[in-house]
């Protein structure tokens, strides 16, 4: 993800009408977020993904407790090595914070390259409550990834904590 991408998630409007509201995890949900339905998303173990219909972006948040957090940015990163991404670490960079519906958030964002080519991929963090952490992965194809701004700002304008 992009500055420009989080920096516009405070700027534009209400986003796409065709989208699904998850709340997760849906035993005892901490989070909600809206995501198009044509990203077909749904709910996994530790949270939720989606993908676009182009296959160019991957996304999904899960949800960490102070003694998991390391564990599922390990599992992030191995899901995206087991899925042929490479991370190059020396194009490390933090995105500094924002705030997302009362959620302070920020992220470390990477270059990379998979099958396709070059890539982009950031993790996210915001802390919905006291103890929990959602862990946000993004991994985008630079060469089709700006098509999908709309959609991806408002999926994070969507981000809520919930009560």
């Amino acid at each position: 993800m992009k500055r420009t991408i989080l920096a516009a998630a405070f700027v534009l409007a209400p986003f796409f009408a065709q989208a699904e509201t998850l709340k997760f995890p849906s035993e005892a949900p901490i989070a909600s977020v809206k995501i198009p339905n044509d990203w077909e998303p749904k709910e996994t173990e530790t949270g939720v993904d989606a993908t676009s219909p182009d296959a160019a972006i991957y996304f999904s948040i899960d949800v960490a407790s102070d003694k998991t957090m390391d564990k599922v940015i390990d599992d992030a990163i191995k899901f995206l090595t087991d899925n042929g991404v490479e991370i190059d670490a020396s194009t490390k960079s933090d995105s500094g914070d924002v705030e997302i519906n009362g959620m302070k958030f920020g992220s470390i964002e990477f270059d990379g390259k998979d099958e396709d080519g070059p890539v982009e991929v950031s993790l996210g963090f915001a802390a919905p409550r006291e103890g929990k952490m959602l862990v946000v992965t993004y991994w985008g194809t630079k060469a089709t990834q700006d098509a999908h701004s709309k959609e991806l700002v408002g999926i994070l304008q969507s981000l809520k904590p919930v009560n």
